[in-house]
């Protein structure tokens, strides 16, 4: 089986279950035990960063307080993942790709709060989970689109045109993606 991390679940238009309905999801692990990735194109609008650094009882800055909070999946919803570019030394850093690492460590989430952590990172709370085999189904059912994570796309481009810039990435032009599931 070849691993997926480091790609980028295009969710396809088709896709009917809401907590993935027009996502893309970041692979962080995927091997035979099953797959792990964050949601990176989904916002909780009423949750910022400082309302998590308080319930933590960090000290934040102003730069830090107004960041927003992602839904990363349904599995471990009360639970914090950050996708980060470098540095990459944190305690429990997952490297996903060269330029890209996960981690849920309170060094790094402390290191955000006074503005000392990575350059480039997203706060989610949740993950998405997979169990042996049923991404791979997923896959074959057509659910999704692949392409390797794009760290421009994970960091710099608006939180609505992620998913059309992912799909660009493939050459599909993301106004002809079928909804209808077919197989050749």
């Amino acid at each position: 089986m070849d691993s997926l991390k480091g790609q980028f679940l295009i969710a396809m238009p088709s896709m009917l279950d809401f907590n993935f309905a027009h996502t893309v999801t970041c692979l962080s692990e995927h091997n035979k035990e099953g797959a792990l990735g964050i949601v990176i194109n989904r916002m909780i609008p009423s949750l910022k960063a400082k309302s998590i650094f308080k319930e933590l009882k960090l000290e934040y800055n102003s730069e830090t307080a107004d960041v927003p909070i992602f839904i990363g999946g349904p599995v471990h919803e009360n639970e914090i993942f950050i996708l980060h570019g470098s540095p990459f030394s944190w305690e429990g850093s997952l490297q996903i790709t060269p330029n890209l690492a996960m981690s849920n460590t309170m060094d790094l989430i402390r290191a955000i709060a006074k503005g000392d952590g990575p350059g480039s990172y997203l706060i989610a709370l949740g993950c998405a989970g997979w169990g042996p085999g049923q991404l791979e189904a997923e896959l074959t059912q057509n659910a999704w689109l692949t392409c390797p994570a794009k760290d421009e796309i994970l960091f710099d481009y608006a939180v609505d045109d992620r998913w059309n810039a992912a799909v660009k990435t493939l050459g599909i032009d993301p106004v002809l993606l079928s909804d209808t599931a077919g197989h050749a």
